[in-house]
């Protein structure tokens, strides 16, 4: 299971800080993804980091504002957003997969999502 949270209303310019704590799998051998959906768009990744080696993936529109990191024994993945945009507005859902994938079909497991809301 994954559970995502850290999300609310922010004035743009600001910054948030999503957590997605991971339980029942074992952590350390999946990749984790964030992604998000805004109302009316589809549902695009945002950012992702591997299992063991560290290597991340941003969406290019988050290149240098977001920032992904893990706590392997806490089970957990964070998701530092800075500099926050109101096209950042989305419902943000992390997901567990066996490989570092931008592909939303190849995660297992997901969370619920969490509401980021950045006013302008």
């Amino acid at each position: 299971q994954l559970q995502a949270f850290g999300g609310g209303l922010v004035q743009a310019g600001g910054s948030l800080r999503l957590s997605c704590a991971a339980s029942g799998f074992t952590f350390d051998d999946y990749a984790i993804g964030w992604f998000r959906q805004a109302p009316g768009k589809e549902r695009e990744g945002v950012s992702c980091i591997s299992s063991s080696d560290g290597s991340t993936y941003y969406l290019d529109s988050v290149k240098g504002r977001f920032t992904i990191s893990r706590d392997n024994a806490k089970n957990t993945v964070y998701l530092q957003m800075n500099s926050l945009k109101p096209d950042d507005t989305a419902d943000y859902y992390c997901a567990a997969a066996s490989r570092l994938s931008v592909k939303a079909v190849e995660y297992r497991y997901w969370g619920q999502g969490t509401l980021v809301t950045v006013s302008s």
